[in-house]
């Protein structure tokens, strides 16, 4: 990232160092670290429920390092501290947003999220409260005993064990899923996330079976009442008291909350802000409102694979217009933007938080994948390109197939599309498409050091050496062997990554382009195999004697263009 441009926050008005500060990336990082710490909790309280299924005892004995963990001073602190700060932090996002309109997944765990506090208040109480005031030894014994007696705390828990589960991993997954290893640990993932709370509940259920019996032999309720000191009636009296009036004041706070949300709204209702879409769509929206929940307004699709973190750069938009409006972005978006190679006038959707009007359009597809926030190279995102195109063609394909089984055809094209993509990646190239029995591939589009014609040259080269190892190989399956037509141009040409919905490639588009489908077609006026631009073999500092000149017209260019044809690439001296 351009260091100019850090310094340069440093510089910043206040009024717009506060505007960039309203989604403080830090209080994200503090939100993201919290959870964490207490996704770490749940995992191994989960596991130490798993033991279970071993017997009791077992989930006793795990319980001992578990709580020798928990239990200590710093990390005990660290835990509740992680505990109120993730709640007050999720208040806040709950209050700055500005529209419930959302993805799926970020609705299930906002509302996941919102339904932990009145779901373990009471398990809170019984077990961390009790053993602070009343000396409770809260070990499996009584735990799984009292909830096992009654099928209302059954069923309490249980959905508090998997609702605190998976909002955990709703938000452990929008972290993990910008990682560049996410994709090949994704199943391990799902199958831990999936088979960790299935084994907390058959083990729970297993220690429940077993308590249940032990509670029947004469004596074991009074021994296991003195071991664990359990506090007498007072104590449960007290305990649901205080969960009632948990219950009552995260109620009045939540109330709070939507209610302080609402009257922010109204009283800033008249200085509604117009947000504009290329296609017409036109939004009003509150000031302190994001492009991308004015978008989620709006119903324009647009996406944000983070949940709207600021982490993944897929909801950028370009500016159009009114930029001036723009709060100054904050460094931490800068960052983002320049980790991806954002060209200028690109913004975060979900930081940015127009206070006049503005015009956007979203610069990827609504279903763009993490890959795509991955940091990766300008040209991705459209950028000229002095590049080498080749197409290449099968001679007569279609008389061929059309005597062929539709099962043979397929084997054949897929073994020669291996064939002609394995000649073009070795020489450095980008296949681009297969378009029919034609091959379009690209040489020079990252824009590094070498030759991207004699690239595209040495493809054509081993393209033709590839085909007739292929016609060998069939031998007397093909009643005369298979030829190619292969042109190759070279100039400007736009590289970008191009396509709609879940299908985008990179490909290039331009006269350059063009012209290399042409010569490709020239091949069969000059019965050659290869036919190339002079500017080509210039590049490739070829001498004149490498095929037979000729100056041809093509269709969509006035002048004549100078080429050379070549009978045999196979024999192309590079």
């Amino acid at each position: 990232m351009p260091e100019a441009l850090i310094i340069a926050m440093g510089t910043l008005p206040n009024r717009e160092r506060r505007l960039s500060a309203k989604s403080n990336p830090l209080l994200g990082r503090l939100r993201l670290a919290t959870g964490l710490v207490l996704f770490f909790y749940v995992l191994t309280h989960n596991l130490n429920h798993a033991l279970g299924l071993v017997s009791l005892a077992a989930m006793d004995v795990g319980r001992i390092p578990f709580l020798a963990f928990w239990r200590f001073p710093p990390i005990e602190w660290l835990f509740f501290l992680s505990i109120v700060t993730h709640f007050v932090l999720g208040l806040r996002a709950l209050y700055n947003r500005h529209s419930f309109k959302m993805p799926f997944a970020e609705g299930t765990q906002l509302v996941l999220g919102l339904s932990i506090p009145p779901l373990l208040t009471l398990h809170f109480l019984g077990t961390v409260v009790a053993h602070k005031v009343f000396g409770l030894d809260d070990a499996y014994e009584e735990t799984v005993l009292a909830i096992a007696s009654s099928p209302k705390l059954i069923a309490v828990q249980t959905v508090a064990l998997l609702v605190a589960w998976t909002h955990g991993c709703i938000g452990l997954g929008f972290w993990l899923r910008l990682k560049p290893w996410y994709p090949k640990a994704r199943t391990a993932l799902y199958s831990a996330a999936l088979l960790i709370p299935v084994l907390a509940l058959l083990g729970f259920a297993e220690a429940a079976r077993e308590v249940l019996y032990l509670v029947h032999e004469p004596g074991w309720f009074h021994a296991m009442a003195e071991r664990r000191n359990l506090p007498g009636n007072e104590a449960g009296v007290a305990l649901y008291h205080w969960m009632n009036m948990g219950l009552m004041g995260y109620g009045v706070i939540l109330i709070g909350v939507l209610a302080g949300r609402y009257l922010r709204d109204w009283t800033i209702r008249h200085r509604a802000v117009r947000v504009a879409y290329p296609d017409g769509k036109t939004v009003s929206i509150q000031p302190g409102t994001t492009i991308l929940e004015a978008s989620r307004m709006a119903g324009v699709p647009h996406a944000s694979v983070c949940g709207g973190r600021g982490r993944c750069s897929t909801c950028r938009v370009r500016i159009l217009a009114g930029d001036a409006t723009l709060p100054t972005p904050s460094i931490e978006e800068l960052r983002v933007l320049a980790r991806v190679g954002a060209a200028p006038g690109t913004r975060l959707a979900c930081q940015v938080r127009p206070e006049g009007y503005v015009k956007v359009v979203p610069l990827l597809a609504p279903s763009a994948s993490a890959r795509q926030a991955q940091a990766r190279d300008d040209f991705h995102s459209g950028k000229e390109r002095e590049i080498a195109v080749l197409f290449a063609d099968i001679r007569g394909f279609t008389q061929f197939a059309e005597q062929r089984l539709p099962y043979d055809v397929v084997f054949l094209l897929n073994r020669y599309f291996r064939a002609m993509g394995e000649a073009v990646i070795a020489a450095g190239g980008h296949v681009d498409k297969f378009i029919g029995d034609g091959v379009m591939a690209l040489f020079g589009v990252d824009g590094r050091e070498g030759n991207a014609a004699a690239q595209a040259l040495e493809a054509a080269r081993r393209m033709s050496v590839n085909l007739a190892e292929m016609n060998a190989s069939f031998g007397d399956e093909l009643k005369a062997p298979l030829r190619i037509g292969i042109g190759i141009h070279f100039g400007p040409a736009i590289v970008g990554e191009m396509g709609f919905g879940t299908i985008h490639t990179l490909t290039a588009v331009g006269d350059t382009v063009n012209t290399a489908s042409r010569l490709e077609t020239a091949t069969k006026e000059l019965n050659c195999q290869l036919v190339i631009s002079e500017v080509v073999a210039r590049a490739a500092e070829l001498s004149d004697t490498v095929g037979q000149a000729h100056e041809i017209e093509l269709r969509g260019r006035s002048a004549t263009l100078h080429v050379y044809a070549i009978k045999n690439a196979a024999k192309l001296e590079l």
